[in-house]
């Protein structure tokens, strides 16, 4: 997982030189942790999430974090059955969504790293971001890790959503390539 990780981000072209910055923020951390890729690693370590869209781009897929209360985009954890940190967005977006069917961007389109309370001490979350685009008339399914998940119009977004999520939709509109 951590050879993926450091070559998806290695051979990602960032959109924006902020992005381009935090992209070598993400290699300078997994030279330092080899275990960078695992919730193990107590410093801090990668996660892998979805935005998740309706394939004419109207509607983004929103859950209620249970842990943050926020509305966030779907993701979480790699795990040890991930062949890579793509496959483990779109795992975590299946899981969370109760959609099947989804086309994922091949690369990143998005990086978002935030502290998260973890174990009693501060760890962070260095966040690679997928776009997954599904069908207009999917229907999604509350898991058992979200206290809501609901659709939203992009033009009625939450009032409260966080700045990351919406930097996340506007680069999720862009003229991403999804398989």
């Amino acid at each position: 997982m951590w050879a993926d990780a450091y070559s998806t981000l290695h051979s990602w072209q960032p959109p924006t030189t902020a992005l381009g910055c935090r992209r070598d923020e993400y290699l300078e951390f997994l030279t330092a942790h080899a275990d960078g890729v695992w919730r193990e690693c107590r410093v801090g370590h990668l996660t892998a999430s979805a935005l998740v869209l309706d394939e004419k781009r109207q509607r983004v897929l929103l859950t209620l974090h249970p842990k943050v209360g926020k509305w966030l985009q779907l993701g979480g954890h790699l795990e040890l059955g991930d062949n890579s940190v793509r496959a483990g967005a779109l795992r975590e977006a299946i899981e969370e969504s109760g959609i099947s069917t989804m086309r994922m961007s091949a690369a990143p389109v998005c990086l978002d790293r935030h502290p998260v309370p973890c174990a009693g001490g501060q760890s962070e979350h260095l966040d690679m971001q997928y776009l997954a685009l599904v069908p207009t008339s999917a229907r999604a399914v509350m898991s058992a890790e979200s206290d809501d998940l609901r659709w939203f119009d992009l033009a009625q977004l939450p009032l409260d959503l966080d700045q990351s999520v919406r930097t996340l939709i506007e680069l999720g509109l862009d003229e991403v390539h999804v398989r």
